[in-house]
């Protein structure tokens, strides 16, 4: 169950804190097909486990599909007890799009390499061979 929610949380998501307090986080944002990771990592945090960097999907209001990098610890009260997790997340969603495109021109750039019907090389500052096509 949502306890917490920040402005940006609701400037990424969608909804106001109002709509989502007391809602289960899981079932409301997080796709079908990861919610049993994303809640095995919650309830680490439960058990007192932190979780860095874990690569978070989130479903938006509108269906958006977001990925944020979480990091997940237990929350206790002024007594030690354990009375929920805290996420601090980062919105990756535009890093992993690039690097998603970064890595399509490389292959790209590759195979033309590979297949180019001439000879093509590349040396290093010390004249030393580091590409070859065959």
């Amino acid at each position: 169950m949502v306890t917490e929610w920040n402005r940006k949380a609701a400037e990424l998501l969608g909804y106001t804190k109002e709509e989502i307090v007391g809602k289960n986080f899981v079932e409301r944002f997080i796709p079908k097909e990861n919610q049993s990771s994303v809640g095995d990592v919650l309830q680490k945090a439960l058990s007192g486990e932190e979780t860095a960097n874990f690569s978070l999907p989130l479903l938006s209001k509108h269906g958006t599909r977001y990925t944020v990098l979480l990091n997940a610890t237990t929350r206790r009260d002024g007594k030690g007890e354990v009375t929920g997790v805290v996420g601090v997340g980062q919105d990756i969603t535009e890093l992993n799009q690039v690097m998603a495109e970064s890595n399509r021109v490389a292959d790209d750039l590759m195979r033309l390499i590979e297949t180019a019907n001439a000879p093509i090389f590349g040396i290093d500052t010390n004249f030393n061979v580091t590409e070859w096509n065959a």
